[in-house]
């Protein structure tokens, strides 16, 4: 498999993980404003859902072309990736359904741990696959330590969880914020800049 079809199959993925979440968005009863703010609590959820989505889109981009060649490993850990992201349109709607209920947020938090670990173990690969290039090796183990960080907070959110679902939120849009910007560094050592 090539990079770009690789690359291809999980921009395809990630978009019908976010067409899904959509769908699950209630349509209010009525026409008035107030109608709208009722069911608040499904677009508070599907807005972390989708700011999430598209960070893992941005910065996979970036780190998917860091590969020179696509190794069954990096097929594997790429699919373990897109195989954890798939269940956040469940977590989204199970929390929306529940303003944001004990369980629900503990699960997300939990997934949000299993998408960082799988997004991490992609690093991983990534970086055994190219031994050579030592400027791309830097880089790459700049994000593994950010990745690393990330999911140190995952696992710290799932435990505040049962003390406060709002502390769990704030640490899961904490990793978010940490990640919002694609690292420019990749783009940098890719052109030979």
């Amino acid at each position: 498999m090539t990079k770009t079809r690789l690359e291809a199959f999980s921009d395809a993925v990630i978009a019908i993980i976010i067409t899904i979440m959509v769908l699950e968005l209630k349509i209010p009863h009525g026409s008035s404003w107030a109608d709208l703010g009722h069911d608040w609590e499904y677009f508070v959820s599907y807005a972390l859902s989708f700011l999430n989505l598209g960070i893992y889109w941005g910065n996979h981009h970036h780190l998917i072309h860091t590969i020179k060649e696509v190794r069954g490993g990096i097929l594997w850990a790429n699919m373990h990736l897109l195989f954890w992201l798939s269940l956040v349109p469940f977590a989204t709607a199970w929390m929306g359904e529940t303003n944001f209920a004990q369980n629900p947020v503990i699960f997300y938090a939990i997934l949000a741990e299993l998408c960082g670990l799988a997004y991490y173990i992609l690093l991983l690969v990534i970086r055994k696959c190219n031994p050579g290039n030592h400027a791309l090796q830097k880089v790459l183990k700049q994000q593994t330590r950010k990745g690393l960080i990330s999911n140190i907070f995952y696992t710290l959110a799932i435990p505040f969880a049962f003390v406060s679902t709002w502390i769990a939120g704030g640490i899961i849009i904490l990793v978010a914020i940490m990640w919002l910007m694609p690292d420019r560094n990749i783009e940098k050592v890719i052109s030979g800049d």
